[in-house]
């Protein structure tokens, strides 16, 4: 059990080994305390989570693992030396992973159109009480289609560029996300991972912004990104970054234009065919749901790849790239039908190593990766633990904490009973 006094603002983690002593005492460290483990002397006034401020490298391996125990991940690596490089990772992985399969790229288009097929066939005969799990299914497979997109935008699908633009753009149709704005924002993402203001995926919110919000929008943020909402906060995403020229340079908005026109053809021919063929009612059960389950995954598997109370965003003239890519991004297993239809995205960390590796060698490149610098990834397996840490304590940006929760003041309602409800098993 973990005790926080005011007195000494300390905290003591129970089985924690220093690494300079290996034996247990009090750590000051980037994490927050998990609330459960958490009891506050003085209980007139809510503390904000006790950081610990000794640097990962420091702690011994055993410290590590019960942090990660503590989080929910199954490893935290320690701190990636300085001199280590991206081009020093990449080198070390086989040069096979970064081969083009024509077979295997087309294969998942295939798996991606019938088992979406399919799931559109189960929500045609489903009772009205298995909608939902068909709903679920069909997202899970509406998600392959990104997958295929994510490859094309990459060039991680073909060696004709050509042909990539027009497979990525009738892929992302039907998910209404214009092809050329998303590559465009995530080519961003990729070059400035876990780097302040730049990242354009998951960025913490800025004390500064925060302080400028007015009242519904403190609302309508907390209730969203603090909240298991945030599974679906990648529409919001969606919405803000993929439909504003003003985002584009002139030289990018021509090819934005087109991607904006081939999601309207199919707004303005896919709907009313849909609406003609199975009514209002039938857009919302063929489409919406299966849309919404997409965003699900989509915002899952991402905000578990790029939120965690161990990995920093940093300013531009502290940031590492080696040390954002290898160790700033976590690998997450999820279950194997999951991982089957979604082509493997939730490998991450190799993607981040070198996007131009196609899905179906991440996991080669995983393996490779884990062999050579295993000692310094983070890994998990999907939990609860994980995600109401994520819920509930990640979400404004903090320099010695990395994050601080919404309420680090003064505890507030809407997450005191996400605190005590919201279960935290592994």
């Amino acid at each position: 059990m973990a005790q926080l006094q005011m007195a000494s603002s300390k905290l003591q983690v129970r089985g924690l080994t220093s690494a300079k002593h290996g034996a247990p005492g009090v750590l000051r460290s980037k994490f927050f305390a998990p609330r459960h483990h958490v009891q506050v002397a003085h209980k007139a006034t809510r503390l904000p989570a006790a950081a610990v401020e000794v640097p990962i490298s420091q702690l011994s391996d055993e410290a590590r693992q019960s942090i990660a125990q503590e989080y929910g991940y199954k490893t935290i690596g320690s701190e990636l030396p300085n001199n280590v490089t991206l081009t020093d990772i990449v080198k070390t992985l086989p040069s096979e992973v970064f081969e083009l399969n024509p077979v295997k790229a087309w294969g998942a288009v295939l798996t991606s159109i019938a088992s979406f097929s399919a799931s559109l066939y189960l929500i045609s005969i489903a009772p009205w009480y298995l909608l939902p799990f068909a709903w679920f299914l069909a997202g899970t497979a509406f998600t392959g289609f990104f997958v295929i997109g994510h490859d094309c935008g990459h060039r991680s699908f073909s060696s004709n560029k050509l042909l990539e633009d027009i497979v990525g753009t009738l892929a992302f149709m039907p998910l209404i996300f214009p092809f050329e704005p998303w590559r465009i924002k995530h080519n961003q993402h990729h070059a400035q991972t876990n780097k302040l203001v730049e990242d354009t995926a998951w960025h913490p919110v800025m004390p500064t912004e925060l302080e400028k919000w007015s009242p519904w929008q403190r609302t309508l943020f907390k209730t969203f990104l603090g909240s298991p909402l945030k599974l679906w906060a990648s529409i919001g995403h969606w919405y803000i970054w993929h439909f504003d020229l003003n985002k584009y340079t002139d030289k990018q908005k021509g090819r934005v234009k087109v991607s904006l026109a081939a999601v309207a053809a199919f707004i303005g021919l896919g709907f009313p065919a849909i609406v003609y063929y199975t009514g209002l009612a039938g857009l919302a059960k063929y489409w919406l749901m299966p849309w919404l389950g997409y965003h699900f995954w989509m915002s899952t598997f991402t905000v578990v790849h790029h939120t965690a109370p161990h990995i920093p965003f940093k300013p531009a003239d502290e940031w590492n790239a080696a040390k954002a890519q290898l160790s700033g991004t976590v690998d997450c297993e999820y279950p194997r039908w999951v991982e089957f239809l979604c082509h493997d995205i939730s490998v991450h960390v190799p993607h981040h190593v070198s996007s131009k590796i196609p899905w179906y060698n991440l996991r080669a490149a995983n393996e490779s990766l884990k062999q050579n610098w295993g000692q310094y990834m983070t890994s998990c397996t999907f939990n609860w633990r994980m995600m109401k840490n994520i819920f509930t304590e990640l979400h404004v940006y903090d320099k010695d904490k990395n994050y601080r929760p919404f309420d680090a003041e003064s505890e507030e309602p809407f997450f005191a009973v996400q605190r005590k409800v919201i279960p935290s098993a592994l």
